[in-house]
């Protein structure tokens, strides 16, 4: 093969690779969106090519199956979410003040949550999250333990030892309250914002940060 055979089929074969990174990015951007709003039982491998403008063939060239996609969507957004709060407890270990050290740890869980609702896409994500999270057949899926079940783990610990005078029970009701109010914010279509008239809008996120880490650390100091 002479050198400017070889050059065409390694450009073509680059155009190829790149042609299949943005069908599979449109294909997953077209199942957040799916899942969403029908769930997963709600949602089909053709709803997501007719979104994603490709045939359903594709879909399963890609994923294999609707679970595949399905976890797919999940594996493409938790690992963000993960190193964001990861990161943010890291700092909160090298913070010395006990008061300044919980505030971190309450940020460091919550606040890569709540900056979703600044796009489309990320509102999309959370309230597909709270779905998997309140959908009574998301344990056989598998999804949220093997990829959320260990920087939760990391959570608790930290605030166990953050508030050594608390049970592990007390601690346990607590974390389960902040997630839940996170997901009801994140996941949320709008009602917190009709019902107050607009005076608590999830899509304002530094007041919705304020507001709600305020809220959550009131509770955890004052028990």
């Amino acid at each position: 093969m002479s050198a400017a055979s070889a050059k065409l089929v390694s450009a073509d074969h680059g155009g190829t690779e790149q042609h299949d990174r943005g069908a599979r990015a449109r294909i997953l951007a077209a199942a957040e969106e799916v899942f969403a709003h029908g769930g997963y039982e709600g949602g089909s491998l053709r709803q997501v090519a007719v979104k994603a403008d490709v045939p359903v063939g594709l879909v399963s060239y890609h994923f294999k199956d609707k679970l595949g996609l399905y976890r797919a969507v999940f594996e493409a957004r938790i690992p963000s979410i993960v190193e964001q709060r990861l990161a943010g407890l890291a700092l909160a270990d090298m913070e010395v003040d006990p008061d300044r050290k919980l505030e971190l740890i309450v940020k460091s869980l919550l606040v890569p949550m709540l900056r979703l609702r600044a796009t489309e896409r990320g509102r999309n994500f959370g309230l597909l999250l709270q779905r998997e999270v309140i959908d009574p057949a998301s344990a056989e899926r598998d999804i949220i333990r093997s990829l959320l079940n260990p920087v939760s783990e990391a959570f608790m610990a930290r605030f166990r030892k953050a508030l050594p005078g608390r049970s592990k029970a007390t601690i346990d009701w607590a974390y389960g309250a902040m997630i839940g109010a996170m997901l009801y914010i994140v996941g949320g279509g709008g009602r917190l914002k009709r019902v107050t008239g607009g005076r608590a809008d999830p899509d304002d996120i530094q007041a919705t940060t304020e507001h709600l880490v305020a809220f959550v650390l009131a509770g955890l100091r004052g028990q």
